[in-house]
């Protein structure tokens, strides 16, 4: 009886010893689990970038679902205005910060670019006109021509869909398509690049532009070439295609904890291609960098930006 129970009392101690391995292993796993990235993140600004964002931040909280990402439009230069500000941890824009902000607040973000974005004309569908020449393109925008009939197309009025003066994408189409001229006040305009999508695409006779992200899955509207140039990643990247920019998300400060990681994601290889397939050019792939001063030294810092991001 007394070896009985003594094997007994054995058995019971193996059970308490396993029964606490089992749960010093779960405590262990449990505390590698709290190291995952958590926090929340929120980023406002350019509508063009918008599409990268989200679709980065899908799949950004699938793998840490612990953190929460809130993204909204408003515009490069309300973005800007905002991370400045400190109301939100990321400021999307398409232009630089000095651009757009007094160079007290601008010099107080920390510039990471994150990709290329390229710029197309487009028109309703029954506008029938293939490619525009630059001088014409200018001539629309200006409001001197106001007649599809003047550029090859049928007799009818033209109607101008443009965007705010704090939009990004409004400041590269003027700069790359525009040669720089401002566009005309007589125009519908509205602050976001899908509302002037669908704006092109319910109005005869319409023109406008936006991100090539919002003509991947868009076939309500045509695109027109400029000098008979497609809108094409393969056309900038070679230097034929030239109304594009790069793709900056600010922060005030260095980046920190899961605004930093967001930003990290975005910027790897990894996800890389799936910006191509959204629309977005990839910087270290263009070889022909603009040539004015301000965009060049944006190009190859873009260019450094993502080399360094494909040798992570």
């Amino acid at each position: 009886m007394k070896k009985l129970l003594a094997a007994v009392a054995s058995v019971a101690m193996l059970g308490v010893l396993f029964t606490a391995c089992s749960n010093s292993n779960g405590a262990s796993s449990s505390s590698s689990d709290s190291s995952a990235v958590s926090g929340t993140v929120t980023a406002a600004g350019s509508s063009a970038l918008k599409p990268l964002v989200d679709a980065a931040k899908t799949a950004f909280q699938q793998k840490n679902p612990d953190v929460s990402i809130t993204v909204s439009a408003g515009g490069s230069g309300v973005g800007l205005q905002q991370v400045a500000a400190g109301t939100v941890d990321i400021g999307n824009s398409d232009v630089t910060a000095e651009s757009k902000l007094p160079a007290d607040q601008a010099k107080t973000l920390v510039d990471h670019q994150v990709a290329v974005v390229g710029v197309a004309v487009i028109a309703s569908s029954d506008v029938k006109v293939a490619s525009l020449t630059s001088q014409q393109l200018s001539d629309i925008f200006t409001g001197k021509i106001k007649n599809w009939s003047d550029v090859g197309g049928t007799n009818e009025p033209i109607t101008l869909v443009t965007r705010p003066s704090n939009s990004g994408t409004r400041a590269l189409f003027k700069q790359y398509a525009l040669n720089n001229v401002e566009e005309t006040a007589s125009s519908l305009n509205t602050d976001d690049s899908g509302v002037l999508l669908q704006d092109v695409s319910g109005n005869k006779g319409a023109i406008g532009y936006v991100a090539l992200s919002y003509l991947v899955t868009s076939p309500s509207v045509n695109t027109i070439k400029i000098d008979n140039v497609a809108p094409t990643l393969d056309n900038i990247y070679s230097g034929k295609y030239k109304v594009w920019g790069t793709e900056h998300m600010y922060t005030k400060g260095e980046a920190k904890s899961a605004t930093a990681a967001f930003i990290k994601y975005i910027q790897s290889s990894d996800f890389a291609t799936r910006a191509e397939t959204l629309g977005y050019g990839v910087a270290s792939k263009i070889k022909v960098p603009h040539t004015d001063s301000s965009s060049s030294a944006s190009s190859s810092a873009a260019s450094s930006a993502s080399s360094a991001a494909s040798s992570k």
